[in-house]
């Protein structure tokens, strides 16, 4: 959290993405079924969904690398799709299992998919005019046409992807890189976000201040109330 002098010295802050700013419309079992069904496949969103989360868990961590990753991660979204066709979906032929991944890799960045969370663009606003304002998440470049569609691309001066800075949360590479691309010290900026690890962890690992989001029992608005804006 800030202490009243810290908060003094507070140039900039970083937020995640999903989960903090935005969450999905449905589950991630419901808008694979939606993609199988465009395409003319009866897929189980429940069987999609529990596919889904074994898939995640099995994809290994990565180790950061000088620069962005390749193809801006869309052959790592292929691996983990091909996963989750592996349980959900064994029988698809390639040409099925290529076309569902190629139309779902376009869902995901389409308008409507992703909902803002309601106090979002009024804490933004506050913010705006104050500090310097940035997302940072284990995304891709996808993440700048959701920011659009939410109508809130407008108050971040910078998006950091993983992709493109070569470096995941939880490794604190992700955030010492951002700051060096904004010339501010990790006291300088405070980190919101809903994660244990990749957000609250990693964060102080690198030196950021935290602001320790849990939807459970907080919102951003009560960060607005801690800053005392």
């Amino acid at each position: 959290m800030v202490t009243k002098n810290k908060q003094k010295s507070l140039k900039a802050i970083f937020f995640d993405a999903v989960g903090t700013l935005f969450y999905l419309t449905k589950t991630v079992g419901d808008h694979y079924a939606l993609v199988g069904s465009e395409l003319g496949l009866t897929l189980d969103a429940h069987e999609l969904d529990r596919a889904f989360y074994t898939a995640s868990a099995k994809m290994p961590p990565r180790s950061a690398i000088n620069g962005p990753r390749e193809d801006d991660d869309k052959g790592w979204w292929r691996e983990l799709v091909d996963l989750v066709l592996d349980q959900a979906a064994h029988s698809l032929s390639k040409l099925d299992r290529d076309n569902f991944f190629e139309v779902a890799y376009e869902h995901f960045a389409e308008a409507g998919v992703w909902e803002a969370y309601p106090e979002v663009f009024g804490v933004l606003e506050k913010l705006e005019p104050r500090f310097q304002l940035a997302v940072i998440s284990n995304f891709d470049g996808r993440l700048r046409l959701i920011l659009e569609h939410l109508g809130i691309s407008k108050f971040f001066e910078h998006v950091f992807v993983s992709s493109e800075i070569g470096a995941d949360k939880p490794d604190p590479e992700i955030f010492a890189r951002s700051l060096k691309f904004i010339d501010l010290k990790p006291n300088q900026v405070l980190h919101v976000g809903d994660d244990v690890n990749r957000d609250w962890k990693a964060a102080a690992a690198a030196g950021l201040l935290i602001f320790k989001l849990d939807r459970q029992t907080n919102s951003l608005r009560d960060l607005v109330a801690h800053l005392k804006l």
